[in-house]
């Protein structure tokens, strides 16, 4: 039978539905994945749509099984207005003519194939990257028929072409460079609630798993390195102010640039990402390393300019001690005797005594020590507040001593506390987020 010769009955309504409660079995063949668009937040398919339901006004001559009717037909019989929610764009594939069929079955069945290809819009959020999951639902509905109407379910109508062999469970799964991409048909029933009424639904979930090997081997891994080649400064001699400094400078250079690389080449989020997080800790810890080395460097100059001080009070004690005593007179002694052989008559003669004991007790008092060069000095007040600033610089003193000690105090404890701090984080890091990813799928 000529398909251009198929009359349709004249008594057929193209604007009523054929049941009262009309079933509509949608199938979607996901031929592949072209791309994933994280700033978009889009998704582009290459699918082949089945769309097909039972219309009992139609039928197919004898002795044939299924009919193919021109693509203008559809234009004259009854068709679900099916609207995907997701749908951004939708292209009908083409190469000597569309890629699209319509069929009429002996059973009354009428079947509609497309080739396109869809870009669907997904919600996604990229706090959690590149630990995130992505999950989309693509729902496939009637905008105008309720649930009393049209109902839509799911109708597997080809294997899915994936990755695997034939039959696998893996047939589901594209993989592409940065995306591990999954379909899942959902086969419960949806319900959308909006304009006069509930609108069936049926639902395709698309799952987006990042490959997280390559983001340890490009930024986690890397970054963890810098870190631990800036504990190599802590065992360089910090007089030796060129070679330790570079190596802190140009570490912490290199995770600026790492991270400003990772952001901008990483979607866009409402807050820090996870990668982030790690890359802004790592600069921390190197920085702080950096700090630690200025630290030593001031002990080491206040360290110097009090030995240089502690050098000239010495000098100063000795040559106190060295000087002859000043010379005092005592005017309530006098010569009540005159002078004989003289016309000038009596003369007072002069009685020479030491009396230096403000200068004694000063020097008897003067202690000189190297753990305390000036409190020692200060008024050691009870519990007021000048006793009280007394301590505390007393403590700081102690501290920028520790700092410049000549045997690398600071370096050491340092060497012992930042590998264990680094370490913590680490673990607290990892278990939070892979926890909090966890969490989020499931949730989806």
């Amino acid at each position: 039978m000529d398909q251009h010769v198929y009359d349709i009955p004249k008594s057929y309504n193209r604007n009523i539905p054929p049941d009262k409660n009309t079933t509509v079995y949608v199938g979607v063949n996901v031929n592949r994945v072209s791309g994933v668009d994280e700033n978009k937040e889009e998704i582009t398919l290459d699918v082949f749509l089945q769309v097909s339901w039972a219309d009992s006004r139609l039928h197919v001559p004898p002795n044939m099984p299924f009919i193919d009717l021109p693509w203008e037909f559809r234009a004259l019989i009854w068709t679900p207005d099916l609207y995907i929610w997701q749908l951004q764009t939708m292209r009908i594939l083409s190469v000597l003519q569309e890629m699209a069929s319509l069929r009429l079955y002996s059973n009354r069945t009428v079947s509609v194939s497309i080739g396109a290809t869809i870009t669907i819009k997904c919600e996604m959020d990229f706090v959690l990257y590149p630990l995130d999951v992505q999950n989309c639902a693509i729902d496939f509905s009637s905008y105008k028929y309720t649930t009393q109407d049209v109902r839509f379910e799911w109708r597997e109508v080809a294997p899915w072409l994936g990755i695997g062999p034939v039959g696998s469970e893996q047939r589901s799964q594209f993989r592409l460079p940065k995306y591990v991409v999954t379909f899942v048909t959902d086969k419960s029933n949806h319900i959308r609630n909006f304009g006069e009424g509930e609108h069936s639904a049926a639902r395709l979930q698309i799952k987006l798993s990042r490959e997280l090997r390559s983001y340890l081997l490009e930024s986690y891994l890397p970054s963890s390195l810098f870190v631990i080649i800036s504990w190599g400064s802590f065992c360089v001699i910090p007089e030796i102010v060129p070679g330790r400094m570079v190596l802190l400078v140009t570490t912490l250079l290199s995770l600026v640039t790492m991270f400003d690389t990772v952001s901008t080449n990483s979607p866009d989020a409402l807050e820090l990402k996870c990668i982030e997080v790690w890359l802004i800790s790592c600069t921390i810890f190197v920085f702080l390393a950096l700090m630690e080395y200025f630290v030593v460097l001031f002990g080491i100059r206040y360290d110097k300019s009090w030995s240089r001080r502690r050098a000239d009070l010495r000098r100063a004690a000795s040559a106190a001690q060295l000087a002859p005593p000043p010379l005092h007179i005592n005017h309530s002694q006098r010569l009540s005797t005159p002078v004989t052989g003289t016309p000038q008559g009596g003369v007072f003669s002069p009685t020479l005594s030491v009396e230096d004991d403000g200068f004694k007790q000063q020097m008897e008092h003067q202690t000189i020590q190297r753990d305390s060069p000036i409190l020692e000095s200060m008024p050691s007040g009870g519990g007021g507040p000048s006793g009280a600033v007394a301590r505390l610089r007393q403590a700081v003193d102690r501290a920028v001593m520790f700092c410049g000690a000549q045997h690398g105090a600071l370096d050491k404890f340092a060497l012992m506390v930042f590998p264990m701090c680094f370490c913590l984080f680490t673990v607290i890091y990892w278990t939070t987020y892979l926890s909090e990813a966890h969490r989020a799928s499931r949730l989806k």
